[in-house]
């Protein structure tokens, strides 16, 4: 595991994990965050995850997140890197990635407006936070390569 060397102009002790999910055709599943002010980035398209409890593991982290937020139990989670929220929050976040191949309009969204399936060659006309871009990113260059 690589992790990013930015450092955020006031760094964060506290950590999260995301998911990179795709399904079988490439596409990602991605999460249209609310509009509330004082949430890291309201109406933003991200990825799912959020913050640990206490001393949980990334790996714990994500699993818990994935369950809460969505419904969504995986089997195949590779810990991919992790990278500094440095405009946002200043968490290190562990991305991690798996598949998974379901239909997202019957998850049980807990928080969050939709969830939704996009093609690579369209997530530039998404809002993204930059440190989820850069990290989606760079998952798709490893992928590529």
């Amino acid at each position: 595991m690589q992790i990013d060397a930015t450092i955020a102009s006031q760094p964060s002790t506290a950590r999260g994990a995301v998911a990179v999910i795709a399904n079988r055709r490439g596409d990602l599943l991605l999460h249209l965050r609310d509009d509330i002010a004082g949430i890291a980035w309201p109406d933003h398209w991200s990825l799912l995850g959020g913050g640990a409890d206490g001393d949980e593991t990334p790996a714990e982290t994500i699993i818990r997140e994935l369950d809460e937020e969505a419904g969504l139990v995986v089997s195949d989670l590779t810990e991919l890197f992790e990278m500094r929220d440095v405009h946002g929050s200043g968490q290190i976040i562990t991305f991690f990635s798996c598949g998974w191949d379901g239909d997202e309009s019957r998850l049980p969204l807990a928080e969050g407006v939709k969830l939704q399936f996009f093609a690579p060659e369209h997530l530039h006309t998404l809002t993204i936070p930059p440190f989820i871009r850069d990290g989606i990113n760079r998952f798709l260059a490893a992928r590529s390569a």
